[in-house]
């Protein structure tokens, strides 16, 4: 086998890896709410959002996908290396805030650390102002977007279904969160398994496989096989879970009943359909954290555990730069035994 085929293989293969632990790492986002209102067991959650994690290949495109793979880099200037530097510097961020039990976001993991190694190798000229400036503006408008629907959605509910018995109104609202949460799996899907798509159509192309004019368009015959395999790997990555991630955002941020996990779940499914059909890549964990607080927040502000909010917005801060100094570590010890690197 060719070396060059060779060094494609293992790029695509970490990438995929990347992909099965941004679904493991993320699996909390799409059943926190679902498990914490015990509407389904957690066997049963991760299996549920798993399915529609797939689902989302045939229903919300590739626009993100686009974005990732020659909106935010200049392509030209990417080698097989630098997107192996990137996704290994992503891994290990995912990997430490695992450990930590802090939902942070694996997408702008990857995001930091592809433009870290690419950085590293090329030097800051190498950035797309214009992909990032959109990436940047919704790391704060994708959780307020978030956080405001769930607030607004959740008083709505209280003033339209007033004179309804609670019991009813749990009844109805565990039935209703099914959809609610399939819904979320969906938007997750098709947001997050879209980059690793983005950064598999980069590999290729950076191994002539995929003309300039490919990449930018349907990916030529590899179209459906980069679509399929990220899905397949985000859905497993979603059944067997991150229960660590789980406990933060199902009970250590508001306590939450049926009414409110559909109502978060809603909001942060309307955030993510809208997004990735914009072809904006935002954070999926920002996104259901936002809304999570916007129902809390109805209750009063004190129902809402700031001190643990706190400690998750300094992880959403430090994301990209820590795994850009990642990345760009891995890519130096790359160039120190590989210098064509």
């Amino acid at each position: 086998m060719k070396p060059d085929i060779l060094l494609l293989i293992v790029t695509v293969l970490i990438a995929l890896v990347f992909d099965f632990l941004n679904g493991f790492h993320d699996a909390a986002n799409s059943i926190a709410t679902v498990v914490s209102t015990r509407v389904l067991s957690p066997k049963l959650a991760v299996v549920w959002a798993a399915f529609f994690n797939f689902v989302a290949a045939f229903l919300l495109g590739t626009a993100v996908a686009k974005t990732i793979g020659h909106g935010i880099i200049r392509i030209e200037s990417v080698t097989q290396y630098v997107v192996i530097a990137g996704l290994i510097g992503a891994i290990v961020w995912d990997v430490l805030t695992w450990l930590w039990g802090l939902p942070t976001s694996s997408s702008h993991a990857l995001i930091g650390g592809y433009a870290g190694a690419a950085i590293m190798r090329a030097g800051w000229g190498v950035i797309i102002a214009e992909g990032w400036t959109k990436t940047l503006v919704f790391i704060v408008v994708a959780p307020i977007m978030g956080l405001v629907l769930g607030f607004v959605f959740m008083v709505a509910v209280f003033w339209i279904l007033r004179n309804k018995a609670p019991q009813k109104i749990d009844a109805w609202f565990r039935r209703l969160q099914l959809f609610s949460a399939a819904a979320y799996s969906l938007g997750h899907g098709g947001n997050d398994a879209q980059k690793t798509m983005g950064i598999v159509a980069s590999a290729l192309y950076g191994a002539k496989l995929l003309t300039a004019s490919e990449l930018a368009g349907n990916w030529g015959k590899y179209h459906w096989p980069i679509i399929l395999a990220a899905h397949t790997s985000i859905a497993l990555g979603t059944y067997f879970g991150g229960w660590r991630i789980v406990h933060t955002m199902g009970s250590r941020i508001t306590k939450l009943k049926p009414v409110g996990g559909f109502c978060a779940e809603t909001a942060g499914a309307i955030t993510l359909f809208a997004t990735a059909l914009a072809g904006i890549p935002v954070s999926t964990t920002h996104t259901i954290t936002g809304a999570i607080v916007g129902v809390g927040a109805t209750n009063r502000l004190s129902a809402v555990r700031w001190g643990v909010a706190t400690r998750i917005v300094w992880a959403w801060v430090l994301t990209i730069p820590a795994s850009a100094f990642m990345a760009g570590v891995v890519f130096w010890l790359i160039r120190l035994f590989y210098h064509a690197a």
